[in-house]
């Protein structure tokens, strides 16, 4: 069995508790108070500008020239292509990239991009990499495992933003990123502890963008 096989067994039954989560459920139905969505869309203002420097300190640490350039490539993707959809639905949502920007990180999207920046940049290339892939690859699991109710949404802006993650190229994408894991040179326990933590904080991410979490003490 592959490496990010049994990384995705070891992590199923966090995963489907993801699947499951409230907000991506009332997501995928059209039932989820736009409230609890431009929540989210704007603290992933945040999370964005993590991932791409995130992939650029892995590009650095990569062993081989292969994996220098999917990291260089997934960083100017997270800058270009991803940067223009966000703005794009920004604006629908009737919002600039200034009031992104403006937003305060909730305290477990700052938990979430620390401990992947960390990760890059204290630990090896392969855990750095076990440890964004959740992210990526689980969105795509997602769309594909709340296909037909998809269908049936009504909401227009939360089907247009969905179904990206059902595209070829996204989940192409994923592909790429488990292919390159599953060359690791690296001890499989190494990778399944940075796996599961990151699993973990797509769940609590989700928590935080429906309980629209903020800090408990205002200083």
């Amino acid at each position: 069995m592959r490496i990010s096989d049994n990384l995705r067994k070891d992590a199923d039954y966090i995963w489907r508790k993801i699947f499951n989560h409230p907000f991506v459920l009332e997501l995928y139905t059209g039932t989820l108070p736009l409230k609890k969505f431009k929540f989210y869309v704007l603290q992933d203002y945040n999370y964005l500008t993590a991932d791409m420097k995130n992939f650029s300190i892995l590009s650095s640490k990569a062993e081989s020239v292969e994996a220098m350039k999917e990291m260089l490539e997934m960083a100017h993707l997270e800058a270009t292509t991803e940067y223009k959809s966000y703005e794009e639905l920004l604006k629908k949502l009737n919002y600039t990239i200034e009031d992104a920007t403006g937003v305060e990180p909730a305290p477990t999207n700052i938990s979430y991009t620390s401990f992947l920046l960390s990760t890059s940049l204290l630990k090896t290339f392969w855990e750095g990499l076990a440890a964004c892939l959740p992210c990526f690859w689980s969105y795509a699991e997602i769309a594909e495992f709340h296909r037909e109710k998809l269908k049936e949404n009504k909401n227009k802006v939360y089907r247009e933003w969905a179904s990206v993650y059902s595209t070829k190229a996204y989940c192409e994408l994923v592909d790429r990123m488990k292919n390159l894991l599953d060359n690791a040179d690296a001890k499989y326990e190494k990778l399944k502890e940075v796996f599961i933590i990151s699993s973990k904080y797509e769940y609590m991410y989700w928590d935080m963008a429906y309980n629209i979490e903020k800090w408990k003490v205002d200083i």
